[in-house]
């Protein structure tokens, strides 16, 4: 065998591998990442939110539907899903049962565009490039969710201003619909926040600039957001690809400034499509939040991952 051919063959052996390890093992390595951000005003004590993304489930992925319920013996003290919580007609059982423990919780919702249309095959260079033409998949049962995470207590913040207490902290929330849709119409929700809550928070699945710049413009001290899947394939020293939205790469996952005062927060998510049913150097994950006063400490991040947990689909 000369060079070529064993430089050719080691190439498709490494590239097959790594699409083994991408589609096999590492979508289903669920990871925690634990966070620390200065948000609160001074004086409120400190507050724990579990922001939970893109779950994109299907009705036999029991693995993750699993370790998904297991988060609740984090006991936060609020729970924040930024949608893309279904990817198949059928799964809305699924994502409740999932959910299901940390329903007891108080929490705070809004939908991304895979609750409400399912995914579809696409060429994944399509994300390489930007392309305004949307492909829609069947419609999903998103009222049935609605239904069910509200009637479990939980809040619809799609353009609608939530005011609640977790643990002792006054919170004042808003959010949009999924601005990668372009259902986004913030100026149902504009303006300061009322009274003087220790938090002002928002919400939106895809991160948008223009969505991202009104929140600051109102004073919100963190959005927090999904969408991305933190790039779903990350290359080593170079990290995300695409964002698939109009988000910088260097953004496409975990905790940054947007402005002078707001902290964004964008979560990798907990799936993928299942057309797309791949990730690399990007595990799938849930996001634990602490937040702190302002003076009191910097932001910091941790991460622990998890064992792989059988799953199918």
């Amino acid at each position: 065998m000369n060079s070529w051919a064993r430089l050719a063959l080691g190439a498709t052996t490494t590239g097959a591998a790594t699409v083994a390890y991408a589609a096999g093992i590492e979508r289903r390595r669920w990871t925690l990442r634990e966070v620390t951000l200065p948000v609160l005003a001074d004086g409120a004590r400190s507050l724990r939110i579990l922001h939970i993304s893109d779950l994109h489930m299907t009705p036999k992925q029991a693995g993750k539907r699993r370790w998904v319920a297991e988060l609740a013996s984090l006991e936060p003290d609020l729970v924040v899903n930024t949608g893309d919580n279904l990817a198949h007609p059928r799964a809305v059982p699924s994502v409740v049962a999932a959910l299901g423990p940390l329903l007891e919780r108080p929490g705070l919702f809004v939908f991304g565009s895979n609750d409400y249309f399912g995914p579809t095959p696409k060429n994944p260079a399509r994300y390489l490039s930007k392309s305004e033409r949307r492909i829609h998949g069947e419609p999903l049962p998103w009222r049935d969710l609605r239904a069910a995470l509200v009637e479990r207590g939980w809040h619809d913040a799609t353009h609608a201003r939530v005011e609640l207490d977790a643990a002792g902290v006054q919170v004042a929330a808003a959010g949009v619909d999924d601005p990668h849709l372009g259902l986004d119409r913030y100026d149902r929700v504009a303006g300061l926040p009322s009274g003087s809550p220790a938090l002002r928070l928002g919400l939106t699945h895809s991160p948008e600039p223009r969505v991202l710049d009104r929140f600051a413009a109102d004073g919100y001290d963190l959005v927090l957001a999904g969408h991305t899947h933190g790039g779903q394939l990350r290359v080593p020293g170079v990290g995300a690809l695409v964002t698939n939205c109009g988000l910088d790469r260097s953004r496409a996952r975990g905790a940054s400034r947007w402005g002078a005062h707001t902290w964004l927060h964008v979560s990798a998510g907990l799936g993928t499509s299942p057309f797309a049913p791949v990730r690399f150097a990007c595990p799938p994950e849930a996001s634990l939040l602490t937040l702190v006063p302002r003076r009191a400490v910097t932001a910091g991040t941790t991460t622990t991952p998890a064992s792989a947990a059988a799953d199918v689909g």
